[in-house]
C-alpha cells in the first residue's frame, strides 16, 4: 500500500454492507483506477471475502482477535482474516478499544501471518506510548470529533503536529470528522501521511464524487 493513502471504514452503516459494501468498493476501485490515488477500504468481516474477491485495492478487516486456532467461539482470527484476502487490520478503534495487552498480541498474530497493521489511538500522547509495539501506522483520531462535522484538521490541526512529532515521520494517519479535500491537504500538510474516515464517504450521496474530491485535496498536498 503506497502512501499517502485515504482509507474510508466502512463500519457497519447500513449503506456500506452487504450488496451495498460491494458496490461501494468498486467505486473506491473505480476511483483509485481512474486517478493514481492510494486508496484501501475496511469491513465488516462477514462482507470481507467477498469484497476482497471482487476489488484490487488493499482491503482491510475492521477487527480481529489475538488468537491461534482452537476453540474460540465467536473471535475473529487473523488467520483467515489473512485467508479471507484481507491486507490488513484495524486495531484498537474508538468503537471497540481493546487495551494494551490485547494490543501487544495481536499485533504479534499480525506479523505472523503477514497482515498489515493500523493501530488506533485517541491522542497524541497514547499514539506516543503505543508506537514501541511497532504497528505499521498509527491513526489518531480525537472520539468527540468522529461522525462530527468539524474536522480534526480544522479543530484541532496542533494536534496532528503533536502526533507527528511524537511518533516520528511516515507513520501517522488521521482522523474524525474528514469530510473534504481542504480536510485532506491540511493533514498531509502539517505531516500526516493519510487519513481515516468513514461517514463522510459511506453516507454521501454520491460516494464517487467525494471519493474524486478528497483525491484532488490528496494531489494538492
Amino acid at each position: 500500500m503506497k502512501l499517502p493513502v485515504i482509507i474510508v471504514n466502512f463500519k457497519l452503516y447500513e449503506q456500506a454492507t452487504g450488496d451495498n459494501a460491494l458496490e461501494l468498493a468498486r467505486i473506491h476501485e473505480r476511483v483509485a483506477k481512474e486517478t493514481g490515488a492510494s486508496l484501501a477500504i475496511a469491513v465488516n468481516p462477514i462482507d470481507l471475502a467477498r469484497v476482497a474477491e471482487a476489488v484490487n485495492i488493499p482491503v482491510f478487516a475492521q477487527h480481529l482477535d489475538p488468537i491461534k486456532f482452537g476453540g474460540h467461539t465467536g473471535h475473529i482470527l487473523p488467520d483467515l482474516i489473512k485467508e479471507a484476502g484481507a491486507y490488513g487490520t484495524l486495531l484498537n478503534h474508538a468503537e471497540y478499544p481493546i487495551g494494551n495487552e490485547k494490543i501487544i498480541k495481536s499485533l504479534e498474530r499480525c506479523r505472523e501471518v503477514g497482515l498489515f497493521t493500523v493501530l488506533c489511538a485517541d491522542t497524541p500522547e497514547t499514539a506516543r506510548d503505543l508506537v514501541k509495539y511497532n504497528p505499521d501506522l498509527i491513526a489518531v483520531e480525537p472520539p468527540e470529533l468522529i461522525g462530527g462535522d468539524i474536522s480534526v484538521s480544522k479543530a484541532g490541526p496542533h494536534i496532528i503536529e503533536n502526533a507527528v512529532r511524537m511518533v516520528g515521520e511516515n507513520k501517522v494517519l488521521v482522523g474524525a470528522g474528514i469530510r473534504d479535500p481542504e480536510d485532506v491537504t491540511i493533514a498531509l500538510s502539517l505531516g500526516a501521511v493519510g487519513v481515516l474516515l468513514a461517514s463522510g464517504v459511506t453516507k454521501a450521496k454520491d460516494p464517487y464524487l467525494v471519493l474524486q474530491r478528497l483525491v484532488g485535496g490528496l494531489k494538492q498536498a
